[in-house]
């Protein structure tokens, strides 16, 4: 029987992520570790937390890990992690990895025998005009024929702007994606989202709040361009799911494991979906490369046919080597690669 215990480790980026909810430096993750002599590396799931968007009281969360590793030890009742999502699926991933033997890899796919790969978006964050461009550039230029822009913090009509440069500068089958996190107030959200359908946008994530059903409702009713909630699922509880989605019907969902509760609540959030005809994809939310390859494995089941948001593991400056890597517009996975967990179990 394996023994459990926990460590938090802090990633750092390579640069300041900037959202219309601030600019990010460093992410804390907590990760749970089952040892065992008989594993090829110990088995681990994380629980990512992204402050003022994960629901988990972060200032009990520790707590919370002492009382779920002292009941694996004890082989006992696990303790109620309903308001744990990130735990949720910090333990669902660890019991993956522990049937797994310590592997990491969870199925028999194409993808973990590298025959197969997953279509990802490449990510703009925001910045500077010009920093934003030369993400552009730089996305282009390695292949990425689908881009997501995160909007919502600059001037808008510098965003705007951006737009046009992007849609004169390239070619026009360049899918384009934005993101205004909620950036947006009810009553200016359509005026924008009109600006911002003549630059044949793909989709637009979250325009205003969460929490504003039928606020959401009217913008998805009419609305110039697709919509996609994100947010808007974080924290729904499994009885209100499917009245919120028969309430605001918006065209897609955006799947977030870690933030949702986990891979067995992402695929309610799917069952439910597809009922309603509102397609989804699934978006990793800064785990580092633990984390992002169970998310990345579950999507490839999935047999996913829109790109992806699984475009993170290069951010950081201390992340895990591991046997995922991207190549052009695609994720894959080497199976001949090592992990590097060093950093994490050596603290």
């Amino acid at each position: 029987m394996p023994s459990y215990f926990w460590k938090k480790y802090t990633l750092d980026f390579k640069r300041p992520g900037g959202t219309s909810r601030g600019v990010l430096h460093t992410k804390d993750s907590w990760f749970l570790i089952g040892e065992d002599n008989t594993f090829s590396y110990p088995a681990i799931g994380e629980c990512s937390i992204i402050k003022g968007l994960s629901p988990d009281n972060t200032d009990q969360i520790e707590e919370k890990l002492d009382e779920l590793c002292l009941a694996l030890n004890q082989d006992a009742g696990l303790p109620d992690l309903t308001d744990f999502p990130a735990i949720r699926f910090g333990l669902e991933t660890l019991q993956a990895d522990i049937q797994a033997k310590g592997s990491k890899q969870f199925t028999s796919s194409g993808f973990v025998s590298n025959q197969s790969s997953i279509q990802i978006n490449g990510l703009v964050w925001m910045g500077e005009e010009s920093f934003m461009k030369q993400q552009v550039v730089d996305l282009v230029e390695r292949g990425f024929s689908c881009i997501k822009l995160k909007i919502g913090a600059l001037d808008f009509q510098v965003e705007l702007d951006l737009l046009n440069w992007i849609r004169h500068s390239f070619d026009s089958s360049l899918e384009l994606r934005v993101d205004a996190n909620g950036a947006f107030t009810p009553s200016e959200a359509m005026h924008k989202l009109e600006q911002l359908a003549k630059f044949d946008i793909h989709s637009i994530e979250q325009p205003i709040k969460a929490g504003q059903w039928e606020e959401m409702a009217k913008l998805c009713a009419s609305t110039p361009l697709p919509i996609a909630l994100d947010e808007e699922l974080i924290g729904v509880t499994p009885e209100n799911r499917k009245e919120l989605l028969e309430t605001i019907r918006p065209q897609y969902i955006i799947l977030k494991p870690s933030l949702l509760g986990g891979l067995k609540d992402s695929d309610s959030w799917i069952q439910l979906a597809r009922d309603n005809g509102i397609e989804w994809w699934v978006t990793s939310a800064l785990e580092s490369n633990v984390g992002l390859n169970h998310i990345a494995q579950y999507t490839h089941d999935k047999k996913v046919s829109l790109p992806q948001g699984l475009g993170t593991g290069s951010l950081y400056t201390n992340n895990f080597d591991c046997p995922l890597y991207i190549q052009g517009q695609f994720l894959g996975f080497n199976p001949e690669s090592l992990w590097n967990l060093n950093g994490l179990l050596n603290e």
